[in-house]
């Protein structure tokens, strides 16, 4: 599209085209979107050449392109590979997630960490393991299944004329609980290997990620994030008020119902794909809209600061720790532990608790 001089507006541009055709452009934060992809890209690099081989950053690239010698086209294509893109598609993923249950409920505490979706993965996931002793296709399956219940589960428990933000950050805290309660029971009642196998799941790793994981994972992504990302504007009129937005024609419960489902999918087949990776999912969102300084949802910036969260973390804890590394799940859960008691004390020095 061809498109004409720019119509200048306080803090974002209107760059007008032919026929009346407008795109709304923010120079921060598509400044700040290029940042976190370059960011992204270099990460994913690096961590490609980090392991037991080492592999310079130059020499990932080249290997990349095809021009790479026999053992790096391995070590490259065949292991660290499909591990950093289940990373980039997984942080990614819970980052967009994280803004649409944000914006949705209106509360920086409307996280499917504290919604209880993750648990609801864990407990369909541990259901297969430990009652079925299903193999890895199967625990995926699992945890999408008890994602989805959950979801539902607390979106009709939430709903009341409407959906409220503290009722379903209230309800979902409500949910997490009892789903805890159900995960300790099936690992107390389980066999040790079981059990053993159910706990290296309920860490959240990326270690042994193949080309299977990569796959459904991608499709999911490139399926929702444009469902997503079409529905911003809607999105940022929900976040007005459900008045307001009925008022400037957006049909709220529908919209607010196809953005939960979307985003409770993006977030299981997270699960599904590396375990329950806590807190990128709360952080992501509202550290790209502290960088962008923008209202609203945020949603792709809020993507790749996921990304971004989860390659540093992973890189962090290969790096950090050496021979004994950490899955990256306890990585994330020791940062966004601090994240959030600073969030809860930043909130009630706000007014807002």
């Amino acid at each position: 599209m061809r498109v004409g001089l720019p119509v200048h507006r306080p803090g974002f541009r209107v760059l007008r085209g032919p026929g009346g055709t407008s795109l709304r452009v923010e120079p921060r934060a598509l400044a700040v979107g290029v940042l976190l992809a370059a960011a992204a890209l270099a990460m994913a690099v690096l961590l490609t050449g980090t392991g037991d081989f080492e592999i310079a950053p130059r020499d990932v690239v080249r290997t990349l392109l095809g021009n790479g010698t026999p053992a790096h086209e391995f070590v490259v294509r065949d292991l660290r590979l499909p591990r950093v893109l289940v990373a980039l598609l997984v942080g990614a993923a819970l980052g967009m997630a994280g803004a649409v249950f944000q914006s949705v409920s209106r509360n920086a505490l409307g996280s499917p960490d504290l919604l209880g979706f993750g648990y609801g993965s864990a407990v369909g996931a541990l259901t297969v393991i430990i009652v079925f002793k299903g193999g890895a296709s199967a625990v995926a399956a699992g945890a999408l299944a008890g994602g989805l219940l959950t979801g539902a589960a607390v979106y009709l428990l939430s709903y009341k004329r409407g959906i409220h933000g503290y009722r379903l950050v209230l309800v979902g805290i409500g949910t997490s609980a009892l789903l805890v309660a159900a995960i300790n029971y099936l690992l107390t009642t389980s066999q040790l290997v079981d059990a053993t196998r159910a706990m290296v799941w309920l860490t959240g790793s990326l270690s042994g990620r193949d080309w299977a994981q990569v796959w459904p994972l991608l499709a999911a992504c490139a399926v929702l994030f444009p469902l997503v990302l079409g529905q911003s504007r809607a999105l940022r009129l929900i976040e007005m008020g459900d008045d307001a937005a009925y008022a400037l024609g957006v049909r709220v419960e529908r919209t607010r119902m196809l953005l939960m489902l979307a985003a409770v999918l993006l977030t299981t087949a997270a699960a599904a794909a590396a375990g329950p990776i806590s807190f990128v999912a709360l952080a992501a969102p509202q550290l790209a809209r502290r960088l962008t300084r923008s209202p609203g949802s945020n949603l792709l910036t809020g993507a790749l600061m996921g990304s971004v969260l989860l390659l540093v973390s992973d890189w962090a804890s290969q790096r950090a720790f050496g021979a004994d590394q950490l899955p990256v799940g306890v990585v994330t859960g020791l940062v966004g532990g601090v994240y959030l008691l600073w969030l809860l004390v930043a909130e009630r020095r706000a007014g807002r608790m």
